[in-house]
């Protein structure tokens, strides 16, 4: 959940918001930011893996800096249809800047993020080297995925 960050803003502009991070700390601590803003906000301490997130149920999916390959199915099918992905996390080229992580696991490969959905409606999406090497998109579910 990123200590909240992501949720206090998607709070204040409106979205109803659920987060989910496998560190309960990080759950808490997300809750505890947006209820200091009044924000009511949703917090669930899962392994994705273990306990999927619900079919069509989100109409936004948000994953910053977070890479888990086998999760990017489990991704698209939370999204309703028209629903929309913002996903950003960092490439192979990250490791040339000597921060950040660098296992093969966790860097994205070049095209990969645009790839992994190619049947979606990409709204933007780029590969930047500088100050960080990240990959970012946005796209939408089609209505017929």
């Amino acid at each position: 959940m990123g200590r909240g960050r992501h949720a206090i803003v998607l709070g204040q502009a409106g979205f109803r918001v659920f987060g989910v991070d496998l560190k309960l700390d990080a759950v808490r601590e997300a809750l505890e930011r947006a209820a200091a803003y009044g924000l009511p906000v949703r917090g669930w301490c899962a392994d994705l893996t273990q306990s999927p997130l619900p079919r069509e149920a989100f109409e936004l999916v948000v994953v910053t800096r977070y890479l888990q390959r086998d999760l990017f199915a489990s991704i698209r099918e939370a999204l309703t249809p028209d629903g929309v992905v913002v996903y950003e996390t960092f490439t192979v080229n990250q490791r040339a800047l000597g921060a950040g992580p660098t296992s093969p696991d966790h860097l994205l490969q070049p095209g990969e993020l645009r790839e992994r959905f190619r049947d979606f409606d990409v709204v933007f999406c780029e590969e930047v080297s500088a100050p960080e090497a990240l990959a970012r998109i946005v796209a939408r579910r089609p209505r017929s995925a």
